[in-house]
């Protein structure tokens, strides 16, 4: 530590020390251990192909909805928390928001540890960015940074389908990034399984100039479809807005318990109980 101290008081300073991470020809990303074949992708294949393979030796969980938009107010983050292997439901409680920093979010689908790692990677890099400029990053550049990662491993076996999701000085912004590098900027975007359901309701409520509540209750209301018709997708909620002020987590919500009328928030941060039932109650065989 003392030597580490010393190095940053001498001559080169800690603005040189801070940048040593991009010398070299990595440009200051890790480097990865690959197979020792010319075409990993097929290697990766050829051992998690389950549609044609069942007794495959690595079955990959698949199955996710997650959603952005953005409004007047800022943008609304909504996920599900089931992680699915197969037709086994592998967990319910996945958290598919990674938190980047105070001000960005990324959320997850694809290969759950490609997009936590990546995204854990790039909340490094922001905060370094910070440091070295003396302002936040935008979420241009953020995405920027994770695109060029993502296409550096284009044809490796990646797979993320992300959305980067904030506020910087132009005011709320989303970009959807995936693992052969593509980056697009949008209003509404959904990625999973569950994204068609989702994308139903989001397609008719959506407009640019819904209230805080109106955004939330959208969010909300997209997820529980995609959850209660998919069945990769269900289990809670993970819901989420993004202001001028940062992200603010507004609540873990059962899917179940919103179709049945049976949910309440449990603190005052967390989004109000919806008016009633999401869906019709099969308990007792009424509309």
């Amino acid at each position: 530590m003392n030597a580490f101290a010393n190095e940053l008081n001498g001559a080169r300073g800690i603005d040189a020390a801070l940048h040593d991470d991009f010398e070299g020809g990595s440009g200051g990303m890790p480097t990865l251990q690959l197979p020792n074949t010319a075409d990993p992708t097929g290697f990766l294949r050829e051992y998690t192909d389950e549609q044609n393979d069942p007794s495959c030796r690595i079955k990959i969980n698949h199955g996710t909805t997650t959603l952005a938009f953005k409004y007047k107010g800022g943008v609304i983050v909504a996920v599900d928390s089931r992680a699915t292997a197969g037709s086994y439901v592998a967990s319910g409680t996945v958290k598919k928001v990674i938190e980047i920093n105070p001000y960005l979010l990324g959320t997850m689908a694809g290969g759950a540890a490609d997009c936590q790692y990546w995204e854990t990677y790039l909340g490094i890099q922001c905060r370094l960015h910070e440091l070295r400029n003396r302002e936040r990053i935008s979420v241009a550049a953020a995405s920027k940074y994770l695109s060029n990662i993502t296409y550096s491993y284009k044809g490796k076996g990646l797979s993320m389908g992300t959305m980067i999701c904030g506020w910087d000085k132009g005011g709320p912004a989303i970009w959807y990034v995936d693992s052969d590098g593509s980056r697009t900027s949008g209003n509404v975007f959904s990625v999973g399984s569950g994204s068609t359901f989702a994308y139903g309701v989001l397609d008719q409520g959506y407009s640019y100039e819904l209230s805080d509540d109106e955004a939330l209750e959208l969010g909300r209301r997209s997820i529980y479809a995609a959850g209660h018709r998919d069945a990769y997708s269900g289990n809670t909620i993970n819901l989420y807005i993004v202001k001028e002020t940062g992200w603010t987590h507004k609540g873990t919500i059962d899917i179940s318990e919103l179709h049945y009328g049976d949910w309440k928030p449990k603190n005052e941060n967390e989004f109000r109980a919806p008016s009633e039932p999401y869906g019709y109650d099969i308990r007792h065989g009424t509309e």
